[in-house]
């Protein structure tokens, strides 16, 4: 009799316990945002990889005759050209995905710099400390009060308006809010018992930063990390639009926004349709960065 009372309690517990399935997808269900977020990064990853196979048309081809053509839906449009065609008579949706690819190789390579030179700048203040932790935040401080934008196009100018110019000039602007984070981070791990611990033994400090204090400010910089692409994607498409940034032909988003300005009142989709393209991308960015914060922070995670 006990037997049995045991194995229908066990079988109870079973059945109310729920399954690795149900809790995968009532964690997926909490941060259904964020999981619509990953799926909008990796559209645009997967546009980006297989444009050539994608893209209906050729980005640089022109055709005089079907210039400003509306998109396919509206009167005087055509299937072939789905969402219209530009000045010159170039397929905007081609476009648009052979501009992913800039947009993500700007935004990704632009965020790497930030973090090796703002990562390893706020390591070395936070843990020494002292003079070093003075100079570092000093030239924190001068990098954060300078005007982006002037600083950027001052970059620009003195590089020259190129892809990889781009990348260098984001990268070099962008690593103080890095530096800031990881700074205050350190300060506050340095004083724990496995780092006092480390101290004690003699460890080395590039043993003591790079295996027992960095490992612990992954999950803050990889959430900052995220929002940042979609920071140095805006930026890009502003430079682009200021005629700073990525050079024609070469396909960007911002640049085709610039390109479809005078013609926002009348043929409104050469630039409304690029303009969509930066908000997805920055919305669904954001929204995957606001995920990874609330399963990353053990403060935020509910249980």
């Amino acid at each position: 009799m006990a037997e049995a009372i045991t194995a229908i309690a066990v079988s109870e517990e079973r059945e109310t316990k729920p399954t690795f399935l149900k809790l995968l997808l009532r964690k997926m269900w909490d941060l259904r945002l964020g999981v619509l977020g990953g799926l909008v990064i990796l559209a645009l990853v997967m546009t980006a990889v297989f444009t050539p196979y994608l893209a209906p048309h050729d980005p640089y081809q022109q055709d005089l005759i079907k210039r400003l053509l509306p998109p396919a839906w509206m009167e005087g449009g055509e299937t072939r050209y789905l969402l219209g065609t530009d000045r010159l008579g170039r397929d905007i949706l081609s476009r648009i995905m052979y501009g992913t690819r800039v947009s993500l190789v700007v935004g990704i390579s632009a965020v790497l710099m930030q973090v090796i030179i703002g990562v390893g700048l706020g390591l070395l203040a936070g843990y020494h400390g002292g003079k070093i932790d003075a100079g570092i935040s000093f030239v924190v401080n001068i990098m954060m009060g300078f005007p982006f934008i002037l600083l950027v196009m001052s970059l620009v100018a003195v590089l020259g308006p190129s892809l990889e110019n781009i990348i260098i000039a984001l990268g070099l602007t962008g690593w103080p809010v890095f530096t800031r984070v990881s700074r205050i981070e350190t300060m506050k791990l340095r004083e724990q018992e496995f780092v006092l611990a480390a101290v004690s033994l003699a460890f080395k400090t590039k043993r003591i930063l790079i295996k027992h204090i960095l490992p612990n400010l992954l999950p803050s910089i990889l959430v900052l990390a995220t929002v940042e692409v979609a920071r140095a994607i805006i930026r890009e498409s502003l430079l682009s639009f200021l005629g700073l940034g990525i050079q024609p032909p070469t396909p960007s988003w911002g640049k085709m926004l610039a390109e479809g300005r005078d013609y926002m009142l009348i043929q409104w989709w050469i630039a409304a349709f690029p303009g969509l393209a930066i908000f997805l991308a920055a919305l669904g960015i954001n929204l995957l960065g606001d995920a990874l914060r609330d399963v990353l922070d053990p403060r935020l995670r509910k249980s």
